[in-house]
């Protein structure tokens, strides 16, 4: 007897979000646009778009995980597998979308920050460097 669901697992390099979650079908998008997988797809392996990466579960209950891009790959037709570099899951498109603006909000933050740093730390190797190139004259000596 065929399998009734597929497996989906959604990982990031830092954590799994969705670890062999049993689905009936999952909607998600590459260059090419929108496609579905349901138990017996054939086998195959595509680039994701940054999008949001749709499911339903054998209670009929829709979830959703955006993701910024990533590799999904289908194997046997019973295996859903994405790896991507960040995925945000929400339960509703609209609590979805307002987690991934805080998301993005911080990151942004983060970057702003590490810049404001980095350009600190420049100046600092800088006036070091001055430092060494131009030594403090001594009293008495000619300017």
């Amino acid at each position: 007897m065929p399998p009734s669901s597929l497996a989906l697992t959604i990982a990031t390099p830092a954590r799994v979000v969705v670890d062999g979650l049993q689905i009936v079908s999952l909607r998600a998008e590459d260059d090419s646009g929108a496609f579905g997988i349901r138990v017996g797809h054939a086998d195959m392996v595509t680039l994701l778009s940054a999008s949001v990466v749709r499911w339903t579960t054998a209670d009929g209950i829709e979830h959703y995980c955006a993701v910024d891009g990533g590799v999904l790959i289908v194997s046997r037709g019973t295996t859903v597998s994405v790896a991507c570099r960040e995925a945000v899951p929400g339960e509703s498109l609209q609590r979805l979308e307002e987690e991934v603006r805080g998301v993005r909000a911080a990151r942004l933050d983060a970057m702003r920050r590490a810049r404001v740093e980095q350009t600190r730390l420049h100046a600092q190797a800088v006036r070091q460097m001055l430092r060494y190139l131009r030594p403090e004259r001594t009293h008495g000596e000619p300017g």
